[in-house]
C-alpha cells in the first residue's frame, strides 16, 4: 500500500500491538480505536457494549482491521463469560461495520478478525475457506461475528474475515503460556495428542493482514494458518527439539476438563486448517514449518 491513513481496534493485543508497530514503521498513519475519550490525534473513541464508534475519527481511513474481543482462553467458561466472548465480538463488529457504512466515502478495505473456530473439530479432514461451520458456542459465535459486518459489505467495502489459527509467540495468546511450561521442562502432549494445531508464526501472521491489505482480490473469508498443520504430540515433540528439554508430562482429557470446563473441548478438538486463500493469491511463509515458528518466537 501506499502511504495510507489505517485504523485499527484491539491495538494493545498480541497481534494488534505487532500490526501497528509493523505498519508504522513503514509510515503508514496509524489511529487507534481507545475505549476512553480520545487523548491524542490518533485516537478515536469507541465502546463495543454501546454499540458506539465515533465516526467522525475514521473519515479518510483507507482500511480498517478489527481485531478486538474478549480473550477466548483468558478465563474460565461460564455462562457469563460465553456472552462476553459472544457480545465483545459480534456488538464491536457492528459497530464498526455500521461506523463505516454511515460514512461519504467510507475505507476501502474492511480487515475483520475471525478464527478457525468456525470449523468446529474436523479431525483429520483438512479443510480450507470452503468448507462449512461446525457445530458447538465457537462455531456458532464466529458465524454471527462474520455476518455482523454485512453493513460494511453492503456500503461496498471490500470485507476480509481473517480466520485466524494458533499464534506462535511467547508475548502472548496460547503459545505464550506453553513456552514458560516447556522451558521449565514441565511440557507435554495434551490428551491423546492426536488433535490436529492448526498454527502460524506470529511474523506471518503480521505479513498475511499487510497481504491482505494490499491485495484487491482478497475478500470474504481468509484462513490465517501455516500450510502445514501439525498434530498436537509433534507439536510437543518439536517444542522439545528447539528448548531442548524433555516433553515426559501429560494432561489427561479429564483433567484439562476439570481445569478448564467447556473451553478444554476446543483445547482437546482438532482442527486442520488449510491456507487456501493466502496460497492462491500468492503468500510466501516465511516460517511455514513448527520448528521454525517456534524458533522465531524466541528470537
Amino acid at each position: 500500500m501506499l502511504r495510507s491513513r489505517i485504523a485499527v481496534t484491539g491495538s494493545t493485543g498480541l497481534i494488534g500491538a505487532a500490526l501497528v508497530r509493523s505498519l508504522r514503521s513503514d509510515g503508514h498513519e496509524v489511529v487507534r480505536l481507545v475505549r476512553r475519550p480520545a487523548a491524542t490525534g490518533d485516537e478515536v473513541e469507541w465502546d463495543p457494549k454501546r454499540q458506539y464508534v465515533d465516526a467522525a475519527g475514521l473519515v479518510g481511513c483507507d482500511a480498517v482491521v478489527h481485531l478486538a474481543g474478549a480473550g477466548v482462553g483468558d478465563h474460565r467458561w461460564t455462562d457469563a463469560y460465553k456472552r462476553e466472548i459472544r457480545d465483545s465480538r459480534v456488538l464491536g463488529t457492528a459497530a464498526v461495520a455500521e461506523a463505516l457504512a454511515s460514512l461519504d466515502t467510507p475505507p476501502k478495505v474492511l480487515l475483520s478478525g475471525s478464527a478457525i473456530g468456525f470449523y468446529g473439530d474436523t479431525g483429520d479432514r483438512a479443510v480450507d475457506e470452503g468448507a462449512p461451520p461446525g457445530e458447538g458456542f465457537l462455531p456458532s459465535v464466529c458465524v454471527e461475528w462474520e455476518e455482523a459486518t454485512a453493513p460494511a459489505e453492503e456500503a461496498g467495502v471490500r470485507t476480509v474475515h481473517a480466520r485466524t489459527g494458533l499464534v506462535v509467540s511467547r508475548r502472548g495468546g496460547a503459545w505464550g503460556r506453553l513456552f514458560p511450561l516447556f522451558k521449565a521442562g514441565l511440557g507435554g502432549r495434551m490428551g491423546d495428542g492426536r488433535q490436529y494445531w492448526s498454527f502460524i508464526a506470529l511474523h506471518d501472521h503480521i505479513a498475511a493482514l499487510r497481504h491482505i491489505l494490499d491485495t484487491e482480490t482478497l475478500s470474504g473469508p481468509v484462513n490465517l494458518t501455516g500450510p502445514s498443520p501439525v498434530t498436537n504430540a509433534e507439536v510437543t515433540a518439536a517444542m522439545g527439539r528447539v528448548l531442548r528439554r524433555p516433553t515426559l508430562f501429560t494432561a489427561p482429557a479429564p483433567a484439562l476438563k476439570l481445569a478448564l470446563g467447556d473451553f478444554a473441548g476446543d483445547v482437546l478438538s482438532s482442527q486442520r486448517v488449510l491456507p487456501g486463500q493466502l496460497l492462491d493469491s500468492g503468500f510466501v511463509f516465511a516460517f511455514p514449518g513448527i520448528d521454525d515458528a517456534i524458533r522465531a518466537a524466541l528470537r
